[in-house]
């Protein structure tokens, strides 16, 4: 599970990949353990890489993105930038239900 996803985090990190794609990488996982991979995706944020996320848990992107895109029944229906978060919240509750 989680240290899976931790494993292969740092696998293709050590290519120098200047982005890094994740699908979902907190899914099914313990609490602390999304933590730790929230933790670390906010490091590489920091030192400048791109990371472009699909994640379903919303709080768990929130923490990390500068952008949001929201897809419904597989399209893209909506997108802003972070600043705008408050702003959406009533798209967030019909798209997202949160």
């Amino acid at each position: 599970g989680g240290e899976q996803q931790m494993l292969a985090i740092a696998r293709i990190l050590r290519t120098g990949v200047e982005m890094l794609l994740l699908d979902e990488p907190t899914e099914g996982l313990a609490p602390v353990i999304v933590q730790r991979i929230g933790e670390l995706l906010a490091t590489l944020k920091k030192r400048g890489m791109t990371i472009l996320l699909v994640e379903q848990n919303f709080r768990f992107a929130a923490r990390i993105a500068d952008r949001f895109y929201l897809m419904d029944h597989g399209k893209v229906v909506d997108g802003f930038p972070v600043a705008a978060l408050s702003a959406h919240s009533d798209r967030l509750r019909e798209v997202l239900g949160v």
